[in-house]
């Protein structure tokens, strides 16, 4: 891996960070692989019993995909195998063999809230800020499988909030939402972070591993929706939005 990530094992932690920091940690393509790589790490690691994931900085956990990597979306077909490789790697984190863990400071939006939602446990620094914000940005849409995601995490109304208002809410309302379940300063978001992983490493694995396997198996299984990733990612609006926050002026939308 490069410096753009970083991993380390510290005793029976795998330590995973998006170290982006000058660019508010956003993702990459080849930090999303990167993050694919150190489940597949954990997963075969058995001396690793949780995996802590979190952004470099400070300042976000991660704040999207890079508008740059939508660039190379110039066909149907690459606008679902974008949706296809992210879904493989979000997959891949919900399954992980391990607990879980994001410790979330500052922006925690798009594809880096995605992420979040895919870990077992979620703790925020009182900073952090979560959302959605495409319906404001980029006129782009998630994908089915990271709807249902979310509604089986804080369900159907508040996705609709957080989509059709394209807000960021504040550490408080996100435990509200069950998005986190514990606040904490920012100067001991990680110092609590590697203590509640050193708690869940100590329980039963294979507890752990039943209670994830049971509640993956109890959420309905998704259609592609890729009829929607395609209706949103090759619209004149979704061009639109991307000239439009590059250039850091308002969307024109025209609804085509």
């Amino acid at each position: 891996m490069t410096d753009i990530t970083l991993y380390e094992q510290r005793g029976e932690i795998a330590h995973f960070v998006f170290n982006r920091p000058q660019a508010r940690n956003a993702l990459t393509f080849e930090m999303y692989e990167h993050l694919y790589q150190a489940v597949l790490r954990v997963n075969e690691d058995r001396t690793v019993k949780a995996l802590l994931i979190s952004g470099a900085g400070g300042k976000a956990f991660a704040a999207g995909t890079d508008i740059a990597e939508f660039r190379a979306l110039n066909s149907d077909q690459d606008c679902i195998d974008y949706e296809t490789k992210i879904e493989r790697i979000l997959s891949a984190l919900e399954q992980c063999r391990v607990p879980t863990l994001a410790a979330i400071a500052g922006a925690c939006t798009g594809g880096g809230a995605a992420i979040a939602a895919c870990c077992d446990l979620r703790l925020a620094a009182s900073d952090a800020k979560f959302g959605f914000p495409i319906a404001r940005t980029l006129g782009n849409c998630l994908s089915v499988a990271n709807y249902g995601r979310l509604v089986h995490l804080i369900g159907a109304a508040r996705v609709k909030d957080l989509i059709f208002t394209a807000r960021l809410i504040g550490a408080e309302e996100a435990r509200m939402f069950g998005l986190v379940g514990e606040i904490v300063a920012p100067e001991a978001l990680m110092a609590r972070a590697e203590e509640l992983a050193k708690t869940v490493a100590g329980h039963a694995p294979l507890t752990l591993s039943a209670t994830k396997q049971a509640l993956l198996r109890l959420r309905p299984p998704m259609e592609t929706g890729a009829d929607l990733v395609v209706m949103c990612y090759r619209s004149q609006d979704f061009q639109e939005g991307m000239e439009a926050f590059l250039a850091k002026r308002p969307p024109n939308w025209t609804g085509a």
